[in-house]
């Protein structure tokens, strides 16, 4: 497997009503999220513990809420709140 980012539950729902320059910067600060999970799981799929709790992150202003699932090797951005 290789690591990858996804929205849940769809892209459409995390994402609506959210600027553009604000989905640019999540997806930035999702990919580095990715970089930093293959380095902390060299092999997620054998991982054997119950994986990690929902995180937070500021992002542009706004609010970036994500989890890693190791034997999925996947980080999950779940919810997004925009900068007022």
């Amino acid at each position: 497997m290789t690591w990858s980012w996804e929205y849940l539950p769809s892209e459409q729902h995390v994402t609506a009503g959210c600027p553009a320059g604000f989905l640019t910067a999540v997806e930035e600060r999702a990919a580095e999220l990715v970089r930093a999970a293959e380095v902390l799981y060299l092999d997620g799929t054998s991982y054997q513990g119950s994986g990690e709790p929902m995180r937070y992150l500021d992002v542009a202003g706004g609010l970036l809420a994500y989890y890693v699932v190791p034997r999925l090797e996947l980080v999950v951005v779940c919810q997004l709140t925009p900068p007022v």
